[in-house]
């Protein structure tokens, strides 16, 4: 151990004498270096623009496929335009009209808070479910490890209306397999139990859906996360007595943090914006009970024929997902910033 350090000292102290970097002498003998202002001017103009040139398809595909349509939709906010203006060609301006009413609206408001108490159910449960996946990924054998992670990439592979149109079938209260299998098990009255007809029923399958088509992602990349975390950390941890808990706390988790931040960043993104799963499985209802955001926003813009109105509620939903993203990255700076502190201080 001894030696090693002594090498990786000799590698990263500087060297001075014969084969050596002459020595900075100050401004007067500082030698232009491939990054210097005197190299990147003296870099013929072709080169230069390079970099830029490589960007320019990627930005004028964001252009065209999302900045347009994001200022056509701000534009159309500030109209009242229905069926009506539509066919007739008609531009009616409302100002801030749809905002108002928008805002003043009970339904906008319990929408909104039923959307942000549902990503919270749905991210807790993806983030737990799939570290306990990862986790047992990294300690199966080579076999059952191969065959987990085939079934999760299937899982994971499947198109979201095919997985939504199976599970419709699974929870169907006449023919549904559930149905089937818990009243062989004695739950009788379950037997043609209608699981769309009813408000948290109907969120429980959609939850169920969505955590399972979610939990691949978590757990692969948190299996391949954990493969980089040296083994001596796990060997010290238990030899120091730390059970299976005290180790996921004291090596796995500090080890993957950053892991665990973006991750739970994406799937906050994920779920809130999640359309095609509420709106197939009974299109917000019953009774527009389980409508979240995105399908408020289509029920009243297309829905409705009130495309203004559902224009500036799309809007407002990506503000609410903004808010939401911003203040979960603050949370995390400052954690981050307080973990800095603690490792600086004696």
């Amino acid at each position: 151990m001894a030696a090693q350090l002594d090498d990786a000292v000799d590698r990263t102290a500087p060297r001075s004498g014969k084969g050596a970097a002459p020595p900075d002498r100050g401004n007067g003998d500082r030698r232009a270096g491939p990054g210097t202002p005197e190299t990147r001017r003296a870099l013929p103009s072709p080169t230069r623009r390079a970099p830029y040139l490589l960007l320019a398809p990627a930005l004028l595909a964001t252009v065209v496929f999302l900045g347009w349509p994001m200022v056509r939709n701000v534009v159309l906010s500030f109209q009242n335009l229905n069926m009506k203006e539509l066919i007739q060609h008609l531009t009616d301006w409302r100002g801030i009209g749809n905002y108002q009413e928008i805002l003043g609206s009970e339904q906008f408001w319990r929408v909104t808070l039923r959307t942000v108490v549902f990503t919270a159910v749905n991210v807790t449960l993806i983030m737990v479910l799939g570290v306990l996946i990862g986790l047992l990924l990294a300690r199966l054998g080579t076999t059952m490890r191969l065959v987990l992670s085939t079934a999760l990439v299937l899982a994971w592979a499947m198109p979201v209306i095919a997985a939504t149109t199976v599970f419709q079938w699974l929870f169907d209260a006449r023919y549904g397999v559930v149905n089937w299998g818990l009243d062989r098990l004695g739950w009788h009255a379950m037997a043609h139990y209608d699981w769309v007809g009813s408000q948290l029923s109907t969120f429980f399958v959609i939850t169920v859906l969505i955590v399972w088509q979610s939990l691949p992602f978590v757990a692969l990349n948190l299996y391949a996360a954990s493969t980089t975390i040296p083994e001596e950390l796990y060997e010290a941890a238990r030899m120091d007595g730390a059970g299976a808990w005290k180790v996921f706390t004291s090596v796995t988790f500090p080890f993957l943090k950053p892991f665990f931040l973006a991750t739970t960043f994406l799937e906050v993104i994920w779920v809130f914006k999640a359309f095609p799963q509420i709106f197939a499985i009974n299109e917000g209802g019953p009774d527009r009970l389980t409508e979240t955001l995105p399908i408020y926003a289509f029920t009243e813009g297309v829905g409705n024929l009130h495309f203004g109105m559902g224009a500036a509620i799309s809007l407002l939903t990506i503000v609410v997902l903004l808010a939401m993203t911003a203040y979960y990255l603050r949370l995390t700076l400052r954690q981050e910033a307080r973990q800095e502190q603690e490792e600086e201080a004696p």
